[in-house]
């Protein structure tokens, strides 16, 4: 069976065959019919069957035979992917499969500025591929318009649904129209995750070529048993010794990768590592390099086990296995892809024999173990690291303080030592045993003799008799008492009689052979000064007696 015969156009045909494909894969056989047809479709397949073709090659037949739409800015097609690294791959495959096709199409994802992404939504975008994280964000700005959307696509639905994008998922199929063709593919669909898949889907068609759990036989498949410590020794052994074109090799964690890629510089190998911690340019970059064979290593989380495909790639190396079997099948799926032939080595200590036999049982069948320098020695399983307790807190003085108790604590202590009580710790009011009589308790002699004690009169008398009515006596108000008014402290003048009134004779004329300083004393005479220039000089003046002119 050729594409010509799957009822695609002449203009996809030619790319295709450009692209280098001459028959379809069975994946591709079964769905394009059913999605020209306008079907919603479940796929499930082996990884590196052309999952991607097989639903972008009859998505762009499909917009082109419906015609455009007259707004520009919206998009008629939307695509999800889980990483951005596939959802950058995705967007490739429809730039090759659609050269001269009319269409345009944008990649959204998020690491990177959202500008260049905004300028491309403007100028008119048929076909998105996104993440849903940037996704949400540019919906909530108003910036993507889903009224036209026609057909809605989740690419590895697995990993979709299952690893925390279901909210997000659940939120952009609220966005978009009920009327429209959705399309689920993946290379693995448990039983719980296809029903919540179905979910989304109205009367679809079930393709499942290959059994879910199977690997592709092309990928030999082997096992070293080898110690933690010695497994960076037997990584550079296998690459330096081994026929290796180029290597993928997984780990664990995000540490690990960066330790991996340094130990592999250290032994003379070019290596480099993409994981969720670095920027989207810095693992574009990296990926860019192991592709064109700058880098013949590269190391990576299982953030590039999902539908990356690598063109020649001969080795996959699983320096630690995976928790989840399936990620097994995706790892080793990245080589043996299209028919070409693989290599898929894995490396197991005594703390990894739980994860290989949930591997061997999901495919099936045993690894065939493989012999090294380095066998494994230790047989005793790491035990689990017991978290590190709590630091105390310092005062200010730099003594620990007294650890604060919860709540609960602070309940059951209160309750128990309250006996009775409240949840809270409050006690419960007890009832007051009843009074005995003052008779019943001399009798008991318990209380001295009664003396003979004048008794205190509360009452006036003609209330006990009961002739006139009870008295009420209320506090007496206290007289209103004014009182003076305060004077206002000012300045106080001693009585003092006005200049006016004193005798003309005794009032001091100034200038009249008197001073300031006495009123009484007669005013010297004023020296004589003579002016400058008069047989005298400035050095030579004459010393004024200031004293006796004042």
């Amino acid at each position: 069976m050729t594409f010509q015969e799957l009822g695609l156009c002449a203009p996809l045909l030619e790319n295709v065959r450009r692209s280098g494909y001459t028959e379809p894969t069975p994946i591709q056989r079964e769905t394009v019919p059913l999605v020209l047809a306008g079907r919603d479709v479940l796929g499930c397949a082996q990884t590196g069957t052309g999952k991607t073709a097989a639903f972008a090659l009859p998505i762009l037949q499909r917009l082109k035979e419906s015609g455009s739409v007259n707004d520009s800015r919206v998009i008629r097609a939307l695509i999800l992917s889980p990483t951005r690294e596939l959802a950058q791959q995705t967007y490739d495959n429809f730039i090759l499969y659609g050269k001269k096709f009319g269409l345009t199409a944008c990649v959204l994802f998020g690491g990177v500025s959202q500008v260049n992404q905004v300028e491309a939504l403007h100028r008119g975008a048929d076909i998105v591929i996104a993440c849903p994280g940037r996704l949400l964000d540019l919906m909530g700005q108003g910036l993507i318009r889903t009224d036209y959307l026609e057909i809605f696509v989740l690419d590895e639905a697995d990993r979709m649904l299952d690893m925390g994008f279901i909210h997000d998922v659940r939120r952009i199929v609220k966005a978009i129209p009920e009327k429209r063709q959705t399309l689920l593919f993946s290379a693995t669909m448990p039983a719980e995750v296809e029903k919540l898949a179905l979910d989304l889907l109205k009367d679809p068609e079930t393709v499942k070529v290959d059994p879910v759990t199977s690997t592709v036989d092309a990928i030999d498949q082997c096992l070293y048993y080898v110690d933690k410590p010695n497994k960076r020794h037997l990584l550079a052994h296998l690459i330096k010794s081994e026929d290796v074109e180029n290597a993928l090799v997984f780990s664990r964690t995000k540490h690990g990768v960066d330790r991996i890629v340094r130990e592999l510089k250290r032994s003379g190998i070019d290596a480099v590592g993409i994981h969720g911690d670095k920027s989207q340019g810095a693992r574009q970059n990296a990926l860019n390099r192991f592709k064109s064979g700058e880098s013949k290593v590269m190391v990576a989380t299982d953030i590039a086990a999902r539908g990356l495909d690598i063109a020649g790639l001969s080795h996959v190396i699983n320096y630690d296995l995976p928790n989840e079997p399936e990620s097994y099948i995706h790892r080793i799926g990245r080589t043996g892809r299209a028919g070409r032939s693989g290599r898929a080595i894995s490396f197991c200590c005594i703390d990894e024999t739980k994860q290989l036999g949930q591997i061997e049982k999901l495919i099936g069948k045993h690894l065939r173990e493989e012999k090294s320098e380095w066998p494994m020695e230790n047989f005793t399983p790491t035990p689990p690291k017991t978290p590190a307790p709590r630091p105390a807190k310092l005062n200010s003085r730099g003594e620990a303080m007294p650890e604060r108790k919860s709540r609960f604590e602070r309940r059951n202590e209160n309750t128990a030592r309250n006996g009775k009580g409240e949840s809270r710790g409050r006690q419960l009011p007890q009832t007051a045993p009843a009074k005995k009589s003052e008779k019943q308790t001399r009798e008991k002699g318990s209380l001295p003799e009664k003396r003979n004690v004048p008794e205190k009169r509360t009452v006036p008398e003609k209330r006990r008799e009961g002739t006139a009515a009870p008295v009420i006596r209320t506090a007496k108000r206290p007289e209103f008492r004014p009182q003076k008014p305060r004077k206002k402290p000012g300045l106080q003048l001693p009585d003092a009689k006005p200049w006016e009134e004193e005798p003309a004779a005794e009032r001091p004329v100034f200038g009249s052979g008197t001073s300031l300083r006495n009123d009484t004393a007669e005013r010297a005479p004023a020296p004589e000064i003579k002016p400058i220039g008069q047989g005298t000089s400035l050095h030579s003046t004459t010393a004024i007696d200031w004293d006796a002119y004042l």
